[in-house]
């Protein structure tokens, strides 16, 4: 019979093993490389629009002329970076991002601290062709970390989307001394996307899995996003000021933050107001999508329906007073037909902006021209 003593005896021997390991110092971390860091203000981002207009901070998405003029709630969250994007060319094996956020809430309940408030990095392969790299992690408001090391060889154009829920107070790139680095300047003539919390980017892992940022990788064109989390409603105040942008298209998706009668009332407003300021410049309309959960909830399956006829009656009565270059597209179907493309049933998954990327791509090919 095995003694009973024996059993303790093992138990503190383990004990005594861990507390040995506990007590032996932590390896120090490896110092980090000797980098050089390119301030990305010094040669510009891709949807800040206005340029020539004073900011309060430099990564605000309006300028300060727009306080007191658009609501409070679209000017606070016009201090989020949604949709803006550097581009740089470099031929490091290691790309870091050191950047301060405005906010401390790096995360949201239902999207990660990844999409909230990361650096999301994408690269031209040797085919000229969009395709990601990697995506920063934070978890404080300052954060100072290496993108992707171990980089295959070569001078090759990134872009690196930034922060979608959170501001950015200062944004640095950096690679290892010696390396070729050279800033690109914004391109001209965005698509510029008008629109809900959706378009500001919830719930996406990544920034740049947004729609907005997939289309603008399809496209190879940059993108303004006008999204406001809750407060896309086409008001004319937001609609001064996009006048003011000499854009390749107009991207209007603001009914899911609208009823009917307002969609009845404002549209006709903010459409005609453009063609007036931007004769030439294509006007899409974006139906509300239906939610994946709406085949079970008959009231909001109701309202999806009545919102739809809403911004239909609008396109045909603007067509018919002879507003041209006006688009439309329908809701009904854009985050798939399975109740899978969404995270809470309202804002979509990285699947579901997949498929209003392939919603809306037809469309802004025929209004492009392409």
């Amino acid at each position: 019979m095995k003694p009973r003593h024996l059993i303790p005896l093992s138990w503190a021997f383990m004990l005594a093993t861990l507390n040995a390991q506990a007590a032996e110092p932590a390896k120090p971390a490896p110092p980090p490389p000797a980098l050089e860091w390119h301030d990305v203000t010094q040669w510009g981002v891709e949807g800040r629009a206005w340029p020539e207009m004073e900011r309060k901070r430099w990564f605000d998405r309006f300028p300060a002329a727009a306080e007191g003029k658009v609501t409070p709630m679209v000017w606070n969250l016009s201090h989020d970076s949604a949709g803006m994007m550097v581009q740089f060319k470099t031929d490091a094996s290691a790309i870091w991002a050191h950047y301060v956020l405005r906010s401390e809430r790096i995360a949201m309940p239902h999207m990660p601290a990844t999409g909230v408030s990361g650096v999301d990095l994408y690269a031209r392969d040797e085919h000229g062709k969009w395709r990601w790299v990697n995506v920063t992690k934070p978890d404080k408001k300052e954060v100072n970390q290496v993108i992707q090391a171990d980089l295959l060889p070569g001078l090759r154009e990134y872009a690196a989307y930034l922060p979608l829920y959170n501001g950015v107070e200062s944004l640095e790139i950096g690679v290892s001394k010696g390396a070729k680095f050279e800033g690109l300047p914004p391109r001209e003539k965005p698509i510029v996307f008008y629109g809900t919390s959706i378009t500001h980017g919830a719930c996406a892992s990544r920034p740049g899995m947004v729609h907005t940022a997939i289309l603008g990788r399809r496209f190879d064109r940059p993108v303004l996003n006008i999204g406001f989390s809750g407060n896309g409603r086409m008001d004319a105040a937001v609609g001064e000021l996009l006048c003011k942008v000499d854009a390749a298209v107009y991207v209007i998706d603001c009914s899911p933050n609208m009823g009917p009668a307002d969609v009845r009332q404002k549209c006709p407003v903010l459409v005609k107001m453009l063609r007036a300021a931007r004769p030439q410049t294509p006007i899409v309309l974006v139906e509300d999508r239906r939610m994946t959960n709406s085949w079970i909830r008959p009231e909001r399956e109701k309202f999806h329906t009545e919102n739809h006829a809403a911004l239909h009656e609008c396109f045909e009565a603007l067509k018919k007073e002879g507003v041209g270059k006006l688009y439309y597209i329908p809701g009904d179907h854009m985050l798939g037909d399975d109740a899978e493309g969404a995270t809470d049933g309202s804002h979509p998954s990285d699947l579901g902006f997949m498929r209003q990327s392939d919603a809306f791509e037809p469309v802004l090919r025929e209004a492009l021209g392409k």
